[in-house]
């Protein structure tokens, strides 16, 4: 049998998957630094949360390719809420970001056509890319007293079949949002060359406290206070908003999402998106019935996970204070830290000597950082476990370091 070149993909174990399960199997304990989803993090959701599936009107079958209007209009008062004025018609809704992703690079690209994304990012692009004929670009993220876009180098990687940019607000995994000097900059990009604008702003209700994009949003006090959506559009760019209940409502599992469309060409976006959602049909009717009740709960979840962030990254910074060696680049948004570390070696041998102490933790390369001198933390898992994590990691460092002092003397 003949498989198509797209799906050719190196599917064998990696070694640090392999050590991972084989710890897990053989029963030994292992304080997860990767944790990413908020149903196995210890928060509290509302007993009758799933009673909104119940909903007797589910039982009709009635096809809305967009989605269910009541569903569109509770997105719409998710954004109102942010500030920004969204129609219903400028909604389509998504089982998952990724197939709104998906929906968008064939909305936008022929075969062989390419999309740019920025890097440091989290490694979903690739895939979704070449499953649908397109080529993926990476633009940097540069860190400099704080991460920004690189401009030099994002117009570098444009070449005349780039048709859109992908920009993730905040960023996963550094945290970086998209200050206005930087929207002006993509926008004045994106008219020259004639490019639309994807935004991924699932993290957006999670933004650090005191953060510089914080203070540039007038939101110094409180990050728990609602950051610029990019749903308010750019001028005279289309750009194309996705978001979903993963991130906002703690909801990864209800498998909801949607896509807002703003500027140039709208209508007509949205008249070919509703043929490629018409295709699929893929939303089901029980979740958009419950999708309003959820979005209604999606603040009490949104406080806990703002402020297991905030403790867990306490934690870190009190424990990162004994190694002074290691440090944490500046966080604006979502829930995850970046470490610099000594690039001594390569990071996956960090990671799987670490995982010998019982310690779970991202190598920056997963990101798409060097093979050296970066680790990832997730600061959304359980404090106790966080902080048994953090102790035995830098407890390792600590002990690292002195062995190499040791070594060096004469």
């Amino acid at each position: 049998m003949r498989f198509s070149r797209r799906t050719n993909w190196n599917v064998e174990e990696s070694d640090l998957a392999r050590a991972h399960r084989e710890r897990v199997e053989a029963g030994l304990p292992v304080a997860d630094l990767t944790a990413s989803n908020p149903t196995r993090c210890g928060f509290a959701y509302p007993a009758d949360l799933l009673e909104a599936l119940a909903d007797p009107r589910a039982l009709d079958y009635d096809p809305q390719p967009l989605g269910m209007l009541e569903a569109r209009k509770a997105v719409c008062g998710y954004y109102r809420a942010h500030g920004v004025a969204v129609d219903p018609g400028q909604i389509v809704l998504t089982t998952s970001t990724s197939e709104a992703y998906s929906y968008l690079f064939r909305l936008l690209c022929d075969p062989g056509d390419e999309i740019v994304a920025l890097q440091p990012g989290y490694p979903l692009f690739d895939f979704l890319a070449g499953l649908d004929d397109v080529k993926l670009g990476a633009a940097p993220l540069v860190y400099d007293e704080g991460w920004q876009i690189e401009f030099e180098g994002l117009e570098r990687s444009l070449t005349g079949r780039t048709r859109a940019i992908v920009v993730v607000h905040p960023n996963n995994p550094t945290g970086h949002f998209t200050k206005p000097w930087e929207k002006q900059r993509l926008a004045e990009l994106c008219q020259e060359r004639g490019l639309a604008l994807i935004v991924d702003e699932v993290f957006l209700d999670y933004v650090e406290a005191g953060s510089e994009g914080a203070r540039e949003q007038g939101n110094e006090k409180t990050g728990s206070e609602k950051v610029g959506s990019f749903a308010a559009g750019l001028e005279g760019v289309p750009v194309f908003v996705v978001s979903g209940l993963s991130k906002i409502a703690g909801l990864p599992q209800m498998k909801a999402a949607w896509i807002v469309a703003t500027g140039p060409e709208t209508t007509v976006a949205m008249s070919r998106l509703e043929v490629i959602a018409d295709t699929f049909l893929s939303m089901n009717a029980p979740v958009q019935g419950a999708l309003p009740r959820w979005l209604e709960a999606s603040q009490g979840i949104q406080e806990q996970i703002r402020t297991r962030v905030k403790t867990n990254l306490a934690v870190l910074d009190r424990e990162l204070g004994r190694a002074p060696g290691l440090s944490r680049l500046k966080v604006e948004g979502g829930w995850y830290a970046v470490l610099r570390i000594p690039a001594l070696e390569p990071d996956d041998a960090t990671v799987l000597k670490l995982l010998e102490r019982g310690v779970w933790v991202h190598p920056g390369h997963f990101f798409g950082m060097g093979p050296s001198g970066w680790l990832v933390v997730s600061l959304l898992g359980v404090e106790s476990e966080f902080s048994t994590g953090v102790t035995t990691l830098i407890n390792y460092f600590l002990t690292h370091q002195e062995s190499n002092n040791s070594g060096d003397r004469p």
